[in-house]
């Protein structure tokens, strides 16, 4: 299996051992200031961004701004699982060329534009995206008094260990 699969895998995997430890209340919870914004909405973007990677179209074109955003997914842990579920299967069986050019449709606040990329470069973002994503993800854990058992949840794999320590 090509290593950029394999390391958004991994870091979707993560996904699966958290959202096991929520309930629904916690999932749906959009108390945490400055952006409201819940755990659920969070991991339910990460899921749409890797979905519209996977649909793609017959034309080597993906557009990042037809998410499917069903709110199902951030309210409820089990559709939010089997969301999971079904873009890992999805991504264990995505056969593509790491270097093969396509059309990247998005918005970066000046309205939709077309984007050069390769697969690979917008799996690595992916990849990238969900732990930026993660990052958010534990600071309303935290303002949430929510415990994890996960130590590196939300750090960049380059990060030094050092970093890492609970202080």
């Amino acid at each position: 299996m090509n290593i950029i699969l394999q390391a958004s895998l991994q870091t979707l995997n993560k996904s699966e051992v958290i959202l096991k430890q929520l309930c629904n209340t916690q999932l749906s919870d959009a108390t945490v200031s400055p952006y409201y914004s819940s755990i659920g909405t969070h991991f339910r973007h990460i899921l749409d961004f890797y979905d519209c990677i996977l649909k793609g179209t017959p034309n080597n074109k993906v557009d990042l701004t037809a998410r499917s955003r069903n709110k199902r997914v951030e309210e409820d842990c089990h559709e939010a699982l089997n969301y999971l579920n079904k873009i890992i299967d999805h991504l264990k069986a995505f056969q593509f060329n790491e270097t093969q050019l396509i059309r990247v449709v998005d918005d970066l606040g000046t309205g939709k534009i077309e984007i050069p990329y390769t697969y690979g470069a917008l799996l690595s973002q992916a990849n990238s995206h969900t732990i930026h994503h993660y990052a958010i993800i534990n600071y309303i854990f935290d303002r949430l008094h929510i415990k994890i058992n996960d130590s590196d949840f939300g750090f960049n794999p380059s990060t030094p260990k050092e970093s890492l320590i609970n202080k």
